[in-house]
């Protein structure tokens, strides 16, 4: 929390304070004018001159009045005279030893004498002596106000405020989330109903010597809906919610996150029962001894510190700490174990029916066209996470208020997903030879998606370029599927390399436009052998490649577990299998081919064509066409795939 006196209960982060403030700025410097012109007038205004001049000027009838006020002398110059100039006044300082031909000087001259008290009026001196000293400290509160600020939140303990929690605090009253803005993540949320009756009642657990999980680890896919989850269980429950990013714990100065994980447990513990978020958890979590301050960085004190305070919590204090991450592969141990984080929830990208559920809950406050919906939606939007569906409902709201609609339309959802999917249009990009080639590639791509058996249904092809890609054909999974037949996986092959292929029948040569089918094909087949057990020649066996990400499934690292003859016979079948791909495309094109120059001669004139265009074009339906199966994996070694 930034500033427990009072805390922050709106949950909203404050504004961070400029380095230059105008209105603090213009005030010391108001300061500093005053203090000049103070001194000013305290002077005078005069002229200093020497001792000599002073009894020159005095030797001509320059001068016509003096006051002595200890060794100082200060004067003032007659009216027209050549030292009268620069000033009218002056100042000088007489010998320490006295000059005795002084005073009958100036009373030869008719000099009016006077003389002042050596010593200045008490106020003054304490005016004079303080004043810098106030100057500076206020320059000092001013600059430590935007270091409060950039470090942690102006609170109540001065310079030293950025070593408090900056934990957000939701107040049961304030915080209005709950399981009902929660859609698609029933599993996640019957795990967490435990949790809610804990926080709710705990003595009806304490007297049945049960002990809640001290910690809760909510892992998934960016976009699932870690800390609404979290915020909605902290509504559920009725308690107050700490919520905080592990980042925001680490600090250029050693021991600062400790001190706020220290100070976010003690104001949790006054306010329990209470729930505790630590969003991104792996941010301070990582496995310790990686630092390049071995085991002293400020990293990894503060874990310890977050450790020590989990171990902490007596067995009658009300406190569930929930952290999110989607790397839980580098959590460290000791943060894992019973007694820490207990339990951990999985949340999964959304299924159909959650998909659905959860575009019913952002649709609340959309008005749609009748001709909008729902399961197509959720069939259109597979792999989508809870995120990006609200972004696809509000892209469709911002086409629908763009157009001047009343209502959201299909078409404006059917635009928003291709928006979201391949991003905006750019149809100045290609010449008319690059738009036939990319409308001969994508031709490829769909005609072989309509022909082959346990292909994906086709749902639209496009030449108009989007984002990073010249054309696409968008295939659309029948239903979700969490496991891959070999079948469906070399379908998929060769649907990959239908635009190369495409290319090299119609135009007589290929072009870079496959690169990135070349490298989802490579990776595919490259999966098949060496970790899917697809290849007869390599077995049943999986090999170690590198790290993958736990959720996203990209390599993390390009660690290898095997001998460099195990590597050459891996690549050698990867090469088989994309080639053996790659000539079942070309087969069932040759076989189509007027089929092919349709859709091509469709594209050129439409850009666009969805499923049914096709089908009407083509008269043909999915799976109808026959077409050559790929041929099964050779049992003899196959030969080399080097030059």
């Amino acid at each position: 929390m930034a500033e427990q006196s009072p805390p922050n209960t709106s949950g909203k982060t404050p504004a961070p304070m400029p380095l230059f403030d105008l209105h603090s700025f213009l005030w010391v410097v108001t300061v500093f004018i005053a203090y000049s012109l103070l001194m000013s007038a305290f002077q005078g205004g005069s002229v200093a001159i020497s001792y000599t001049d002073f009894k020159a000027a005095v030797a001509e009838g320059s001068v016509t009045a003096v006051s002595f006020r200890g060794n100082e002398i200060r004067g003032a110059f007659r009216e027209g005279s050549s030292q009268s100039v620069n000033s009218n006044t002056f100042s000088t300082v007489a010998p320490a030893m006295g000059d005795e031909a002084l005073l009958p000087l100036l009373e030869q001259h008719e000099v009016e004498i006077s003389a002042q008290s050596s010593t200045q009026p008490a106020w003054l001196q304490i005016l004079l002596t303080l004043l810098p000293w106030l100057l500076i400290a206020l320059f000092f509160l001013y600059f430590s106000r935007v270091l409060q600020q950039r470090m942690g939140g102006v609170g109540k303990d001065g310079v030293l405020g950025f070593s408090r929690s900056r934990a957000r605090l939701f107040e049961s009253k304030d915080n209005d989330v709950g399981y009902e803005q929660v859609a698609g993540a029933d599993s996640a949320k019957q795990e967490l109903q435990e949790i809610i009756d804990y926080l709710r009642d705990p003595e009806q657990f304490r007297k049945l010597g049960a002990r809640m999980p001290r910690g809760v680890l909510l892992m998934g896919p960016p976009g699932t809906g870690k800390t609404l989850l979290a915020k909605a269980t902290a509504h559920e429950a009725g308690v107050p919610f700490f919520s905080i990013s592990g980042s925001e714990f680490i600090e250029m100065f050693v021991g600062v996150g400790a001190s706020r994980v220290r100070d976010m447990f003690q104001e949790a513990r006054k306010k329990a029962p209470a729930l505790i978020f630590i969003d991104e958890i792996d941010s301070v979590g990582r496995v310790r001894g990686t630092g390049l301050g071995g085991g002293n960085d400020e990293r990894e004190q503060t874990l310890n510190q977050v450790l020590a305070e989990m171990d902490g919590f007596g067995a009658d204090e009300a406190v569930v700490v929930l952290a999110a991450t989607n790397r839980p592969d580098v959590l460290d141990a000791a943060l894992m174990r019973p007694g820490r984080f207990d339990r951990k929830v999985v949340l999964e990208l959304p299924q159909h029916s959650a998909r659905q559920a959860i575009l019913q809950v952002h649709m609340h406050k959309v008005p749609v066209q009748d001709d909008v919906d729902l399961a197509e939606l959720a069939s259109m939007t597979v792999g989508f996470s809870g995120a990006d569906l609200a972004n696809l409902v509000n892209e469709a709201a911002l086409l629908a208020a763009r157009k001047k609609a009343d209502k959201v339309t299909r078409e404006h959802f059917s635009k928003a997903h291709d928006r979201v999917l391949m991003g905006s249009e750019r149809r100045d990009l290609l010449n008319p030879q690059e738009r036939r080639r990319i409308a001969i590639h994508e031709s490829g791509h769909a005609l072989l998606a309509l022909s082959l058996p346990n292909s994906d249904p086709l749902r639209q092809i496009t030449i108009i370029p989007r984002g990073r890609a010249l054309g696409m054909t968008e295939q659309l999974p029948a239903e979700d599927r969490h496991n891959y037949s070999e079948d469906y996986l070399q379908t998929r092959l060769a649907v990959l390399m239908g635009g190369r292929c495409a290319e090299k029948i119609v135009c007589g040569n290929v072009s870079s436009g496959a690169a990135n089918d070349l490298e989802q094909a490579t990776h595919l087949a490259r999966m098949m052998v060496s970790q899917w057990g697809m290849s007869e020649l390599i077995g049943p066996v999986h090999f170690h490649s590198g790290a993958e990400h736990p959720f996203l499934g990209y390599e993390l690292t390009q660690e290898k577990d095997f001998s460099e003859d195990t590597a050459r016979r891996i690549d050698e079948e990867v090469h088989r299998i994309v080639s053996a791909a790659e000539q079942l495309a070309i087969e069932t094109l040759q076989t189509h081919r007027d089929s092919l120059q349709k859709l091509v001669d469709a594209l050129l004139e439409k850009e666009t064509l969805d499923r049914q265009s096709v089908d009407a074009l083509l008269l043909v339906n999915s799976g109808t066409a026959k077409a050559p199966s790929i041929p099964a994996p050779s049992r003899q070694a196959p030969p080399s795939a080097r030059s």
